[in-house]
Parts: C-alpha cells; sequence; structure tokens
C-alpha cells in the first residue's frame, strides 16, 4: 500500500497510512485518576463493541499477563458485561464516536447503582459516554470516514498498552518512533501476488493466531474490507477438527505461528486439505511468509498493519470500492437511549 492515488483516493488507506504519525505523535496524560483506582481494586474490565474492543483490550491483556502485571483482568461486549457481577472492578469503555448504545446502556447502568470508576475512550468530545464516565479521554486520531476502523483501533490499544505501563512506573516513550516506522514499513510493503490471487478467490478466508486480539480484528477487517468470509482460529483450533469442513481453495493465515506447531499445521492443512497456508510473523517459517520488522513488546501493531495491507491489496484486486461497503455501518453512529 502506497502514497499513491491507486490508494489515497480511499479513505480507508489514508486513515491506515496515518497510523504511523499518530502512534509517533502519542501521548498519554491525566491517567492518575484510573491508575490509582486500579491499584485500589485490582480489577479492569475493558469493554466495547467491534473493533473498539477486540485488538484492544485483548491486546494490553495478553502484554499485561506477559509481563506478570497483579491485576484481574476482563473483557467481553456491554450487554454480556451487563450480566456479570462487576463489583470492584475499574471499567474501561471504548467507543469511537463516544455513542455507541451497547456501552452507553453499560455505563448508565453502573452508574445508577453507584459504580464511580467509569473511564471512557472516545474520538468525540462532548458525547454521551464521556458524560456517563467518571472521567473521558480524548483520541488524537480525529472522526473515522471509513466504515472499518483502523487508525481508531490503533490509538484505543496504544492507550491501554500505555496506561498498564504508567501503572508499573514506565512509559512506552521510547520506544514510540521504532514502532511508527515499523508499522509504516507493514503498510508499504509488497504483498506477494501468490498471497493476493489465493486470497482473493478463496472461498473462506481463515486467521489462525494468539488470542491477542490481532488475529480476530483481521477476520473482522476481512467482512468489511475485502468482503469475504472469514473466520478466526484461536491457538491451534485450525488443526483439531474443523479440517474436516474445510476446502482447498481456502485459506489460512497463520499470525506470528507457534514454532512447535508449524509442522502440525502443513500436515492437517497443506498435505491433507490441499490448501494453502501464509504466515505473518518477524521470523521466518515454512509457510510463504510476509515478513514484518521487528519490535519487541509492541509486536501486535505491527502485524496488524501488514494485516490491513494484504486486505487493501485483495480487495483492490477484486475490484471492490474499499469506502462503500453494501450493508456494514459504524455502530454508534446514531445514539439511541
Amino acid at each position: 500500500m502506497q502514497n499513491t492515488e491507486k490508494y489515497t483516493r480511499f479513505a480507508l488507506c489514508r486513515e491506515m497510512m496515518q497510523t504511523a504519525d499518530i502512534i509517533r505523535n502519542f501521548k498519554l496524560t491525566g491517567v492518575q485518576k484510573p491508575i490509582e483506582a486500579i491499584k485500589k481494586t485490582g480489577k479492569i474490565l475493558f469493554t466495547g463493541e467491534g473493533s473498539s474492543r477486540i485488538f484492544p483490550a485483548k491486546n494490553a491483556i495478553f502484554a499485561a499477563r506477559r509481563a506478570g502485571i497483579d491485576i484481574n483482568f476482563a473483557t467481553d461486549g456491554a450487554r454480556q458485561c451487563g450480566e456479570y457481577d462487576l463489583r470492584g472492578f475499574t471499567v474501561f469503555g471504548a467507543s469511537n464516536s463516544g455513542k455507541t448504545k451497547e456501552v452507553i446502556w453499560l455505563f448508565d447502568r453502573l452508574k445508577k447503582v453507584g459504580y464511580n470508576n467509569l473511564f471512557a475512550l472516545t474520538a468525540n468530545s462532548n458525547t454521551p459516554l464521556e458524560a456517563l464516565s467518571n472521567q473521558g479521554f480524548l483520541l488524537s486520531c480525529g472522526k473515522e470516514d471509513a466504515v472499518a476502523a483502523t487508525k481508531s483501533v490503533a490509538e484505543q490499544a496504544l492507550f491501554y498498552v500505555e496506561l498498564l505501563e504508567r501503572f508499573q512506573g514506565k512509559s512506552l516513550a521510547g520506544k514510540l518512533n521504532k514502532l511508527a516506522d515499523a508499522v509504516h514499513k507493514a503498510m508499504a510493503m509488497p504483498i506477494p501476488q501468490e498471497m493476493i490471487k489465493a486470497v482473493a478467490k478463496a472461498g473462506t478466508i481463515y486467521f489462525a493466531g494468539r488470542n491477542d486480539g490481532v488475529a480476530e480484528e483481521l477476520t473482522l477487517k476481512t467482512n468489511e474490507i475485502a468482503r469475504k468470509k472469514s473466520d478466526f482460529l484461536e491457538g491451534t483450533y485450525a488443526v483439531h477438527g474443523i479440517e474436516e469442513v474445510m476446502n482447498p481453495d481456502d485459506v489460512v493465515i497463520v499470525v506470528n505461528p507457534f514454532a512447535a506447531e508449524q509442522e502440525k499445521f502443513k500436515q492437517v492443512l497443506v498435505d491433507g486439505v490441499g490448501m494453502k497456508v501464509f504466515a505473518v510473523s518477524d521470523e521466518d517459517t515454512i509457510f510463504p511468509t510476509l515478513k514484518t520488522p521487528a519490535v519487541g513488546q509492541l509486536q501486535n501493531f505491527v502485524y496488524l498493519a501488514a494485516g490491513w495491507n494484504i486486505l487493501v491489496e485483495v480487495g483492490l484486486s477484486i475490484g471492490i470500492d474499499l469506502d462503500k461497503p453494501a450493508r456494514a455501518r459504524k455502530v454508534g453512529n446514531e445514539f439511541i437511549g
């Protein structure tokens, strides 16, 4: 995906390309209140709908558990969270519009019964969600015109990771330039024609990988950007039964595959089903691999950007107008009380 008219005529591509600078210029201020709440409660719930939750929440939880942060983490959609006993949780609700009706419903319900650790994360000011929270945080990315959320997803995720860094007395500040460069490179690198053609003609595109939000978010983006059927296969689910219903013209894209499981994937999917398997990784794999720059702790942001790149090229190869889906609309563009 290059900075040429072929791509920049689409709002989706322009917004993707803005992500690197959003990361480079990211600053987190005014977070003493939520940090104190987290220290007091020891419990965090990340909620939201669709892309405002999948990657931001799951990536943060994955990173925190790898770092050994002693906090009880939870995430689910707002309606399901409304069925939980959330006493003692510090609750973060993410909504780009600040009007997502499910999150509004949950915050209104919690506020009415006396919750006072409600924090909103939005890209618009003076929203219903902010009004229901004890403190709101405004993203710098601004409004998105494309239906598929991209730059807001990255900034929401960065907010949560930096918040948890501050909780530990650390900061991502010295790592952001390197991450921004890597994200830009991942979005600009050429995608092999073999991958584009196989994904474009696939009946179903499967994304496999860790439950860290990357593969699952790309599964959703496949529907919105490439308009193809897709499924998320957590961990090694791809080789534990679903191969019975896979077809040779299906494709699996494995994000950061486990080294110990690569041969199993080859035996079951490539040799057994006869399908193509590709990888997105910062290391070489036994599969045709889109190899990204390595940035360590923040690698998932780079994998996500590489996935966007693949999907844009696939969408363009089959003649899709990336900005005009037939049915999909942004959740929360209209507030319903």
